[in-house]
C-alpha cells in the first residue's frame, strides 16, 4: 500500500468514526426505532439507483424514493417547546448529526428503498470521492 492510499483510507475512517460518534445513541423514529449504521463504498464515485441496488442486494425492480437530504431530517432536528427534555436533547443530537453530515460530506442524498419495511441509506461523498453514508431501516404501514 502507498502512503498516498493509506492517507486516503485514513481520511475515510476519520469521516466514518466522526459519523458513528455523531449517531451513536440515535434511533430513527418510526413504527419501530432502528439504529444508523455507518459504511463505506470505495471506488463508488457516481451515486445512481441501480448501484445502490447493487451494493445492498436489493432486486432491480425495488421501488426507490430519492428524499432530499435537508427534508429527512426536518423533522426530528426541530426542537419545539412542548418536547421533553430528553426529546429536545435528541433533536439537538440530530442537529449536530446533520451537522457532520454536511461539513464531511457532498451530494448528500437520501434513499429510501422497498414499501413498508423501507431501508434508508443517507449517502454522501468523501474528498477522495468515495461513498460514506448511514444506513438504517424505517417502518411504515
Amino acid at each position: 500500500m502507498s502512503k498516498h492510499s493509506f492517507l486516503l483510507s485514513m481520511t475515510n475512517q476519520e469521516i466514518m468514526e466522526q459519523l458513528k460518534a455523531a449517531s451513536r445513541d440515535l434511533v430513527f423514529i418510526s413504527e419501530s426505532d432502528y439504529p444508523f449504521d455507518v459504511f463505506l463504498w470505495e471506488g463508488i464515485t457516481s451515486v445512481t439507483s441501480e448501484n445502490i441496488l447493487q451494493k445492498t442486494a436489493h432486486p432491480q425492480d425495488t421501488s426507490i424514493e430519492i428524499v432530499p437530504f435537508d427534508n429527512f431530517f426536518k423533522q426530528a432536528m426541530t426542537v419545539q417547546d412542548w418536547q421533553s427534555p430528553e426529546e429536545q436533547e435528541t433533536a439537538k443530537k440530530y442537529q449536530a448529526l446533520v451537522l457532520t453530515l454536511k461539513n464531511n460530506l457532498s451530494n448528500l442524498q437520501v434513499y429510501c428503498l422497498g414499501t413498508i419495511e423501507i431501508n434508508v441509506y443517507i449517502i454522501g461523498q468523501t474528498s477522495t470521492g468515495d461513498t460514506v453514508g448511514l444506513s438504517t431501516l424505517v417502518v411504515e404501514t
